[in-house]
């Protein structure tokens, strides 16, 4: 823990500095792979959308032996044709989702899993969704997904500035990206759980790069005042200002929700919170990338391009070169006295010749 503090405080002073706006290329290559896979994934499988957006059914059993077999074969048994999704929930429940079917077909359905499993016709959970209101649902989220991303972009212009706001949609949208694409991969299906979770992973995504932006924007005020660094190393300064508490808050969030998605979904069976924890897990882990990885290097980038910016940069460039002669003349300097002063001393260090002195006779 000392170690890690010491290391804190180090990249905090400045006296440690990690190049993250240096190697940015890097940084862009490895986002591109990661959402050219996403894209790859949607392309190849698609989002498993739930019934609550295209429509269908859902009956529910609980009764302790439930299995898969058995309710597949309650459905069989209707004649029904239609696509059929059974999964056991813990121990002694099994859900059974259909597509779009009539009321008829419903009853039936509830018919055949009463009798299959010996339960009361009316203890079975059922629910049945039309594909017009799945649409509804549908339009309705992509109608909160694009008011977040406006309120966004008018906020940050308003409390920051414009680049910053462009800066911090996209990497936004690079999260979006990619979760959606390891949903794609990994074929959960898309619920309202999974709308809710992807707004909160935004509303954190952008937490992270505000609390950045504010400490690139302290460390930038006034910058072009003086030529003591560019605008690209005073961002890169603040990123690792802040990179300890980044990692450190990502880290206590992510625990929690790993162990919904792992021991609650994963051992336990609760399939329910696996669509949440899911969206949650991706989204807080690319967040806390794109905050340091993407929106800050690319604001850098932004910057970088403004007249005032470059002026800066040639300054602090000529400054470092001025910097770098001056220290050479001095050292060449330094060395020549010191070797005139080392000559000099071995001159007065070697066999004094002094003058014979003349002594008179005595007369006798």
């Amino acid at each position: 823990m000392s170690s890690s503090g010491s290391l804190g405080s180090k990249l905090y002073r400045g006296e440690v500095s990690i190049d993250f706006i240096g190697k940015r290329r890097r940084w862009y290559a490895f986002s591109g792979l990661l959402i050219l896979i996403s894209a790859i994934s949607l392309g190849v499988q698609g989002l498993h959308l739930g019934i609550e957006f295209k429509g269908g059914a859902s009956f529910s059993v609980k009764k302790a032996g439930v299995s898969v077999a058995a309710a597949e074969k309650a459905l069989a048994s209707t004649g029904i044709k239609t696509e059929v999704i059974a999964q056991t929930v813990g121990s002694d429940k099994v859900r059974i989702q259909t597509g779009v079917i009539t009321n008829l077909q419903s009853e039936a359905i509830q018919d055949a899993l009463a009798k299959e499993f010996q339960v009361n016709r009316d203890t079975i959970d059922t629910q049945v969704v039309g594909p017009s209101w799945g649409a509804d649902i549908t339009h309705k989220a992509l109608y909160g997904l694009f008011a977040f991303l406006f309120v966004v972009v008018l906020f940050l212009s308003l409390a920051f500035e414009p680049k910053m706001a462009i800066s911090a949609i996209v990497a936004v949208i690079h999260d979006v990206l990619i979760t959606v694409g390891i949903y794609a991969l990994v074929g959960f299906d898309v619920t309202p759980a999974t709308v809710i979770g992807f707004l909160t992973i935004l509303g954190y995504s952008l937490y992270d790069t505000v609390v950045v932006f504010d400490k690139v924007r302290e460390n930038t005020r006034g910058l072009t005042g003086g030529s003591r660094m560019t605008y690209s190393q005073a961002a890169n300064h603040a990123v690792n200002q802040t990179l300890v508490r980044s990692i450190n808050t990502s880290l206590i969030a992510l625990l929690p929700v790993a162990s919904i998605l792992f021991v609650g979904a994963g051992l336990l069976g609760a399939g329910t919170l696996k669509d949440l924890s899911l969206a949650l897990f991706v989204g807080l882990a690319t967040g806390t990338y794109s905050s340091i990885f993407v929106a800050t290097p690319l604001l850098a980038s932004l910057h970088e391009r403004e007249p005032a910016m470059q002026a800066l940069a040639r300054r602090v460039a000529a400054k470092g070169n001025a910097t770098t002669k001056s220290s050479v003349e001095g050292a060449e300097v330094f060395a020549g006295v010191s070797a005139a002063a080392e000559s000099h001393s071995a001159g007065a260090t070697g066999p004094r010749n002094q003058p014979k002195r003349k002594t008179k006779k005595k007369k006798r």
